[in-house]
């Protein structure tokens, strides 16, 4: 049964287009935002799942800058999460701190040139070297790549294509061989730069193993988990604050004597965009609270990703729509809306990856 969960709005019709939210990671990580699931010893809210992404769609609320924001969810589930739930003491001493306080950005780096979502096949290597590590290879499309002070890269210890033949390892981005691109052109999220990330003989301690050898595809499941939950929420304060402007503009403009927003059509159509924001904000918080709960939360997860980007993709469309000729205009930046929701359906593991997973768990695969 899907719980029925309130919007962390307080007062919508307070809600207007020019509400502006922290303007850069440093200031959404001193407003308590990134270092929300923290442990409080490490400086962080010590929240849980639910509660931490109850407080970014708060973030969504405000206006930051969808960019912005998916680096710095990014951020905090890539380096922090991998860090919080698989670090060691010294690890996690060493960089949660600065983490939470944004003195320290974090990227992990998962994909390749010629595998995609296929992780299990990645070909990037991690061979031991009596005390050390040395990993090699490239990836491809890593958020905050250039701007990271700390990678999380995964990487194969194994010859064989399995859940067992993958670990996580922490590379600082001072590591000699560690190379980033430069920034690749991007559609939409700007404000957070995507690059390419190359390897050539990185040397690492033995310490910088994040949980244990073989374990890389545990923490990256873990991770990806809760960074669908806490990036989608941001998506769902989007869309919340999406929907308020529409129904004010819909009741302010007028044609035919009378406010748009008494033509069925467009009455309909903001009804619609209620219902897509409300239910996946419920899916979003149904796999929180399973994530929370200890139980396998696979299928929610999936199935509250597909739910949240294809809302976040048809409201961003649906608004252009009400606005008219003025959704169209740049200077509305309803259009920049639409290409920032498109990501959604792409990034933390395809939605056609994650209708693969639902159909496994109903026995189809």
């Amino acid at each position: 049964m899907i719980p029925v969960v309130e919007s962390a709005v307080t007062d919508a019709s307070t809600i207007l287009p020019d509400v502006s939210g922290p303007g850069t990671l440093r200031e959404i990580a001193e407003a308590g935002y990134t270092g929300a699931h923290v442990a409080r010893r490490h400086g962080g809210g010590g929240l849980n799942v639910e509660s931490t992404s109850l407080k970014l769609e708060e973030l969504g609320l405000l206006g930051t800058d969808a960019g912005l924001a998916f680096s710095a969810v990014t951020s905090m589930a890539s380096t922090g999460v991998a860090l919080s739930d698989f670090g060691t003491e010294r690890q996690q001493m060493q960089w949660l701190p600065g983490l939470v306080s944004g003195d320290v950005i974090g990227a992990h780096a998962i994909t390749e040139e010629l595998v995609g979502s296929d992780a299990l096949n990645m070909s990037t290597q991690a061979v031991r070297d009596g005390e050390s590590w040395v990993l090699t290879g490239s990836k491809t499309f890593v958020t905050n790549g250039g701007l990271a002070d700390v990678y999380v890269v995964y990487a194969r210890t194994s010859n064989r294509a399995s859940p067992l033949g993958l670990s996580a390892f922490l590379v600082p981005a001072d590591t000699a061989g560690l190379t980033p691109g430069p920034p690749l052109e991007t559609m939409g999220l700007e404000a957070s730069p995507v690059t390419t990330l190359v390897l050539d003989g990185c040397r690492l301690g033995a310490d910088a193993l994040i949980g244990r050898v073989g374990g890389g595809f545990l923490v990256l499941d873990h991770v990806m988990q809760r960074e669908i939950i806490f990036s989608f929420m941001f998506n769902v304060g989007e869309m919340e604050r999406r929907v308020q402007r529409c129904v004010s503009w819909a009741r302010d403009r007028q044609q035919f004597g009378q406010p748009i927003s008494a033509q069925q059509a467009v009455s309909h159509r903001l009804a619609e965009m209620r219902i897509q924001v409300d239910t996946a904000r419920m899916w979003l918080i149904r796999a929180a609270q399973t994530v929370d709960s200890g139980r396998s939360a696979t299928l929610d997860v999936s199935i509250a990703k597909v739910i949240a980007s294809r809302a976040h993709q048809r409201t961003a469309q649906d608004a252009v729509q009400v606005f008219g000729g003025r959704g169209y205009l740049k200077s509305f930046g309803l259009e920049r809306d639409v290409r920032n929701s498109l990501a959604g359906s792409i990034y933390s593991g395809t939605n056609e990856i994650q209708l693969n997973r639902i159909a496994s768990v109903m026995g189809l695969r």
